[in-house]
């Protein structure tokens, strides 16, 4: 046997004899690790390129540790579906043998519907209905997810084989034993060898991010984006694609994927600055990240269609253990209309469906500057016009789109903004750049891949920087000393205005990350008020 500690709170079991390849603990981006760390390597077999990686996961006892969930399944069982082709219609992986997930009860039915949702979203034509769509509109909504679903959906435990451990242990396959020695201690026991794993944190430890992001200040201006992610669910040096929209010096994310915390701490921000977030679809890595605004001091402020809604509802209620209806105790919920102009606060946002094996909106954005409107698009998980015309059904089929709805798609997609953030990570599920050829837009930011662009796709766009920052309108104020003043009324509603005013004339400084404020046993002359960071 063989083991490994891949990151805080994860570890690597091995047992080649018994075919065993076993994560333990799967907190946000572990998959990212793992490839970080060597575990997952391209091979080919039978002419069919694949990864490897883990055959099975042991879950976290506790679904959180140290504020952090401990408990993300979903991204590895994709590695295994789809990178190493267990899921695979014809790939030489796909022999039969399931992914094994391995824990208590709990944790086990909370990941079974959380990966479930993950996988299909909505499942039927009745939850496509309860969200507004005519019986028609859903069942062609269905026959596009069956498309994707290779016509079948399937529950979670016909994909994956669940081994509930009770308390004299369990046998896992071919003569290995796994037993509970306390709370989240384990013992693999195989041909009279023993490895022991300790999942638990110490109270100094946090669950780690598998990259290092520079530290950015970024300015409040009235109308602009800023990249805070490029890569995908596999890349090891990126956050996971999504954006930042400042408007009037608010701050809005456009998803939030695993990591979001460290997103914001290299900005320069805490999640307590976030006033909303647009969200595109459920899939962890445009998802994982609710799990942290829900510390927020505040209830953000949740945009989305309600068909998106509804399929994000179901799969953190599944992952966090609450019922459905508490979703609007941890969110502000406004939702948005498919198709038309939603008016928030000035900021107009156009949701649009994209094909996808779940839920999916794009979203387009426009504001008035003094040249007119100012336009951006956020087109997050797309298909590739390739998928597209090869889902197309001429004749009445189970799954499928017409051909009118696949050119409405390719229209919507081309059409031309000041700047637009497209996502070009192929295979079937991903959208590609040589669609975009002929796009008129301004500029184009290429995005969700986990490699550099080819040269042929830096003629159609260009990467950006975290962080970078797109200025579509600038401000002509300081929304920082506009939002410190409105604090200050609040904490101290009974000062004159005047002296609040004075107040706001006092010198503004800059901290670099890890500067020191204030100093044990020394005494301050000075109080600050924090206006960002």
């Amino acid at each position: 046997m063989k083991t490994q500690k891949v990151t805080n709170g994860a570890y690597w079991v091995e047992i080649p004899e018994a075919d065993l390849r076993i994560l333990c603990g799967c907190p946000a981006d572990i998959v990212k690790h793992l490839k970080k760390s060597g575990f997952l390597v391209e091979k080919e077999k039978s002419g069919s390129k694949y990864e490897t990686g883990p055959n099975a996961i042991l879950l976290s006892d506790a679904a959180i540790q140290n504020g952090s969930f401990a408990n993300l399944a979903e991204f590895p069982i994709l590695q295994m579906f789809y990178k190493q082709g267990m899921l695979l219609p014809d790939h030489p992986n796909n022999n039969g043998n399931r992914p094994i997930l391995i824990g208590l009860k709990d944790q086990i039915l909370a990941q079974s519907q959380y990966i479930y949702r993950g996988n299909y979203g909505l499942i039927s034509v009745d939850e496509i209905m309860e969200t507004g769509f005519s019986e028609q509109q859903a069942k062609d909504l269905m026959a596009m997810k069956l498309r994707f679903a290779f016509d079948d959906i399937k529950n979670t435990e016909e994909l994956i084989d669940f081994k509930i451990i009770d308390k004299d242990g369990i046998d896992l396959k071919d003569g290995v034993k796994l037993h509970r020695k306390g709370f989240n201690k384990y013992e693999f026991f195989y041909n009279g060898e023993s490895v022991s794993i300790d999942l638990n944190l110490s109270y100094s430890e946090k669950y780690l991010s598998p990259f290092l992001l520079k530290p950015r200040k970024i300015s409040r201006e009235y109308f602009s984006i800023i990249n805070t992610g490029e890569g995908n669910g596999w890349d090891v040096n990126r956050p996971c694609m999504a954006s930042m929209i400042i408007f009037q010096g608010k701050i809005y994310l456009i998803d939030a994927g695993p990591g979001i915390t460290h997103t914001l701490r290299a900005l320069g921000l805490c999640i307590n600055e976030i006033e909303g977030i647009f969200h595109t679809h459920a899939h962890d890595d445009h998802f994982a990240g609710l799990t942290d605004l829900v510390r927020s001091d505040h209830m953000i402020k949740y945009y989305a269609t309600p068909l998106v809604r509804s399929t994000v509802v179901k799969k953190l209620s599944a992952l966090m253990t609450f019922e459905e209806r508490d979703f609007e105790k941890y969110f502000e919920v406004y939702d948005l209309e498919f198709n038309s102009w939603n008016n928030i606060d000035g900021l107009e946002v156009k949701p649009v469906l994209s094909p996808h094996p779940v839920e999916t909106s794009v979203f387009f954005y426009r504001t008035l500057g003094q040249s007119g409107f100012k336009t951006y698009a956020h087109l997050a998980d797309i298909p590739s016009f390739d998928v597209l015309d090869k889902m197309v059904s001429k004749n009445p089929a189970p799954s499928g789109i017409s051909d009118q709805y696949c050119q409405g798609v390719k229209k919507m997609l081309l059409t031309p903004v000041d700047l637009k953030k497209i996502d070009i990570g192929g295979g079937i599920i991903h959208g590609m750049a040589k669609d975009f050829v002929d796009d008129k837009s301004a500029q184009i930011h290429l995005s969700h891949i986990d490699r550099k662009l080819t040269s042929e796709e830096m003629k159609i766009g260009s990467s950006a920087l975290f962080g970078a920052e797109d200025v579509l309108i600038p401000a002509q104020q300081d929304y920082s000393q506009k939002s410190a003043l409105d604090y200050l009324k609040l904490y101290f509603p009974s000062v004159p205005p005047h002296d609040l005013n004075m107040l706001m004339n006092c010198p503004v400084v800059f901290f670099n990350p890890g500067t020191p404020i204030m100093l044990k046993r020394k005494i301050n002359k000075l109080i600050y008020l924090i206006l960002d960071g």
